[in-house]
């Protein structure tokens, strides 16, 4: 049986947060243990170069996000984890697709386009100010990604689903001008019901906001974090609002739906802000201590998660090597004999 493919990319830029958990590493773990799915998961590290020039965070992203997903319980026997940087396939088949994809489809990219605009605003008389080639290409990098493991589905946020269709975009080119099904289309997977949490502030969670949750922080920080976050002024006693409140979106989050339900009935019954907080500090702290202990062990043990990359890159090269071999025949860059 043919399995289908998906694949998702982690930026190594940022420490992964409880929104990170929720909305993408959470069910993308699920997935790994699905033995009818081929799930390919890798380290971002050269999308991260894109807009960070600082090598010790992205050295040391890698290794969180690396350690945190091990610690989670991905399941590498059956999904393929590699670094992006160690499958040198991967820029190769970049350039070949920067050469039959059209500059003019570039220009409409989203992110693109908002950094041009920013310059505007501005009053800057270069649109092009400050702007890379790899911002400017980066849709070209994430289609060679997708590309190299002719993957099915990509899981995405909507604000990505432009980048999937450029994805087709050049694979169909590249089928048509080389005369032969070299790539299948991907497909854009977008979740409807994908959570995203609300951060300390009340905002999106987000590393842009700094109000962010890490999820691995020590027990004390993690208190200090939960009691900071951001409550109105009801006092104990009044009733409480729970589809409004980030303190019960993050508990539900975590919690089975009766637990939920039970916090659900103690806001309505007027539960102080203190006690919740509490409640939460400690689900949170419950759920995350046997998985903090394991990360707390990875990140002391960095050869063993270079161990496990390695041998995901072996996996995902003993596939991108000879399918790259054909690509080079059919544009002619094969070898002679």
């Amino acid at each position: 049986m043919n399995k289908t493919r998906v694949l998702t990319g982690i930026t190594t830029t940022g420490t992964p947060h409880l929104g990170n958990y929720v909305g993408a590493i959470k069910p993308a773990i699920a997935a790994s243990q699905d033995p009818n799915v081929q799930s390919f998961y890798f380290l971002a590290d050269l999308h991260a170069l894109i807009k960070c020039q600082d090598p010790k965070r992205v050295e040391q992203s890698r290794l969180e996000i690396a350690a945190t997903w091990l610690a989670l319980g991905l399941d590498t026997d059956n999904a393929i984890f590699y670094r992006q940087s160690d499958i040198p396939e991967i820029p190769e088949l970049t350039w070949m697709l920067s050469c039959v994809c059209a500059k003019g489809l570039m220009n409409r990219a989203h992110a693109y386009k908002a950094a041009v605009g920013d310059n505007e605003v501005a009053g800057s008389p270069d649109p092009d100010k400050g702007i890379t080639m790899g911002l400017f290409g980066y849709p070209v990098l994430m289609a060679a990604d997708i590309l190299m493991f002719n993957a099915h589905k990509v899981p995405v946020g909507r604000d990505q689903i432009q980048h999937i269709e450029m994805a087709r975009d050049m694979a169909g080119r590249f089928n048509h001008l080389y005369k032969g099904q070299f790539f299948t289309q991907p497909e854009a997977v977008v979740d409807e019901k994908m959570e995203v949490l609300n951060g300390l502030d009340g905002r999106k969670m987000s590393k842009s906001y700094n109000n962010t949750i890490p999820l691995f922080v020590s027990e004390k920080k993690l208190q200090k974090l939960v009691r900071k976050i951001k409550t109105n002024s009801l006092e104990p006693g009044e009733p409480k609002d729970p589809d409004t409140c980030t303190l019960f979106q993050i508990y539900s989050a975590f919690a089975t739906a009766e637990e939920t339900a039970e916090l659900r009935r103690e806001y309505e019954n007027g539960i102080g802000w203190g006690v919740a907080k509490d409640r939460v500090f400690e689900y949170l702290n419950a759920h995350l201590r046997e998985p903090r202990e394991r990360y707390q062990a990875l990140m002391e043990d960095p050869g063993h998660i270079e161990q496990v990359l390695a041998k995901g890159a072996e996996r995902a090269r003993s596939e991108a090597a000879p399918f790259m071999d054909r690509l080079r025949e059919a544009a002619g860059l094969g070898r002679f004999i």
